[in-house]
């Protein structure tokens, strides 16, 4: 067991993830099980998964940590756990749309963070066989492999995980889009897509562990405005992602910082997070 002054280690939340990934495969429709789900807010589907494996990890994550806070999008929130020096951030099925139809592009994410900025993370994805690993200062890793980023230096080419370009945007190259967010970011960790950006409002769980496995592997990760993160706030949104190699970090926003900081000046304050 944890405590709140030793470090948990790397393996330690490996084990919790893999059973909390096999916890989610007992509900993937993928995998031919049947899963009740609705819409908790207009657009925003959660499944009796989610509520599952939120129960497993709020429990093994607790044993390993039990005095840091907890932040998850399937917990009501106390925002007293930012008062705390460390706290967990979960997001128990991340990509909740590719989990409900079947597809593999979904994942469990989960993030220690201290003083404001992981130190710990993981992403789980059961339906692909992957697990990402990263510890700060000790690099990332996929199924125990190191990871790097790509050195791509210009947007011609970059390629981008997206379903569609838009006409101004189309000298970038498409590369397949999973519903996960976190998937997403960690594609540019692997140096399987060069860049992600997103221009809308989220919340602290959709990043907090993908931001830590790609800066780990040597990309740059901002929110879409250029400003650095800072998890474990007393209200957890945050506006996007821009997460590259590190020679387009400064091109990407000069060609989009400027829009992404209108969005999201203009934005409504928004009444939940969309997966």
């Amino acid at each position: 067991m944890g405590s709140d002054d030793a470090m948990v280690s790397p393996g330690e939340l490996e084990q919790v993830m893999r059973e909390a990934g096999a916890l989610a495969m007992e509900y993937w429709p993928g995998a031919g099980n049947d899963v009740e789900s609705w819409e908790k807010s207009p657009d925003n589907r959660v499944s009796e998964a989610d509520l599952a494996v939120d129960r497993y990890l709020h429990r093994a994550l607790g044993d390993l940590a039990p005095n840091a806070g907890w932040l998850s999008e399937e917990t009501a929130d106390d925002t007293a756990r930012a008062e705390q020096r460390r706290c967990w951030i979960v997001d128990p099925i991340d990509g909740t749309r590719d989990f409900l139809r079947g597809r593999d592009g979904w994942c469990v994410s989960v993030a220690l963070v201290e003083e404001g900025q992981p130190v710990l993370a993981a992403l789980e994805a059961p339906a692909r066989g992957q697990t990402w690993l990263a510890r700060k200062g000790e690099g990332a890793s996929l199924d125990g492999k190191a990871l790097s980023c790509s050195d791509c230096a210009q947007l011609a080419g970059a390629r981008v995980p997206i379903h569609d370009l838009p006409k101004t945007d189309r000298d970038l190259a498409k590369v397949s889009q999973p519903n996960s967010i976190a998937l997403r970011v960690a594609m540019v960790a692997a140096g399987e897509a060069d860049m992600v950006l997103t221009m809308r409002w989220g919340a602290e769980w959709d990043l907090a562990a993908a931001a830590l496995i790609a800066s780990e592997a040597g990309a740059t990760v901002t929110a879409a405005t250029g400003e650095p993160y800072r998890f474990n706030k007393p209200e957890p949104r945050i506006f996007g992602v821009l997460a590259t190699a590190p020679a387009l970090h400064g091109p990407a926003l000069e060609r989009w910082g400027g829009r992404a900081g209108e969005i999201a000046n203009k934005a409504a304050r928004p009444s939940g997070f969309v997966n």
